[in-house]
């Protein structure tokens, strides 16, 4: 879809680049073809400016020009260009905001292999392994996940990213990640129930009692968020696909489900959900 795409000129909108497709010109390289053109003067001058550069952006692999040009909503227009040099990031943490708080657990999916990392454990060597992609996806990181790491382990991540938060918004599927995943019809089967709150507690737990089964519950649940965003992304690729004149010849096949290495304890879950609700001064 990117070398559909005319948005990134800068003075193009949605409405232009709806013309210039129904001119004819459906791609960068339709585009070179033509010394006038069927369009204004000001218009075809920006896209024989600007094709040509962003075909060599292209061919440099460098997600990071369109990320600039484009808006978050219209990020979905290079993943499937990078599609096999992206990570799927989501982190936990113990609740507390980047000032305070600390990373617990970090999950990364690339559509092939699944990696964690564990604060106390191996959570450092997350800066090296992070470095061999050239685009994220998150659900919510421009504001929270991508800060909070940055701060946290005190390191720059440069890639190009996708924040799934604004594409879906803009299709109307808004709140939490699990909301969007449900409205989707994504489920989680053992983890349907658990949400975002949990993942402090289960923390808190393992601290405690150095439990396996507490630390591979909140594996679970860290894990199915990275893999869901997988799900998500080419579920929301699609669905923005079909407003286009692109939703037969670009439209990409769902993706593989991964094998999750651990399983969320019910007697974990059930004794967290127990102090949740006893928290709650709202239940009564």
């Amino acid at each position: 879809m990117l070398k559909n795409t005319f948005q990134h000129i800068p003075g193009i909108g949605r409405k232009t680049e709806e013309k210039i497709w129904a001119a004819g010109l459906r791609d960068w390289q339709a585009v070179a073809a033509f010394s006038n053109g069927p369009l204004p003067r000001k218009t075809m001058a920006a896209l024989q400016v600007y094709c040509p550069q962003s075909q060599v952006q292209l061919d440099r692999g460098n997600p990071v020009y369109f990320e600039n040009l484009l808006t978050a909503a219209l990020g979905w227009r290079f993943f499937p260009e990078f599609r096999n040099r992206t990570a799927y990031l989501d982190i936990e943490t113990d609740g507390l905001d980047s000032y305070y708080g600390h990373i617990t657990t970090i999950a990364l999916y690339d559509g092939r292999n699944i990696f964690w990392y564990i604060n106390g454990r191996n959570l450092e060597t997350f800066a090296e392994d992070i470095q061999k992609y050239q685009v994220l996806v998150t659900y919510n990181g421009k504001t929270f996940d991508i800060p909070f790491i940055q701060s946290y382990l005190r390191i720059k991540l440069p890639q190009a990213h996708i924040d799934l938060r604004y594409i879906l918004a803009s299709l109307g599927y808004k709140g939490g990640l699990k909301r969007c995943e449900r409205a989707l019809g994504i489920g989680r089967t053992d983890l349907d129930g658990i949400d975002g709150a949990f993942a402090p507690l289960l923390w808190q737990e393992y601290q405690i009692r150095n439990d396996r089964a507490t630390l591979e519950t909140l594996l679970a649940y860290n894990i199915a968020d990275v893999v869901n965003l997988e799900t998500l992304m080419v579920k929301a690729y699609n669905l923005k696909l079909a407003t286009t004149p692109f939703a037969q010849t670009n439209r990409l096949e769902p993706p593989r489900t991964p094998k999750v290495p651990f399983k969320p304890d019910r007697e974990v879950v059930a004794k967290i959900r127990s102090r949740a609700l006893s928290m709650d001064p709202y239940n009564y």
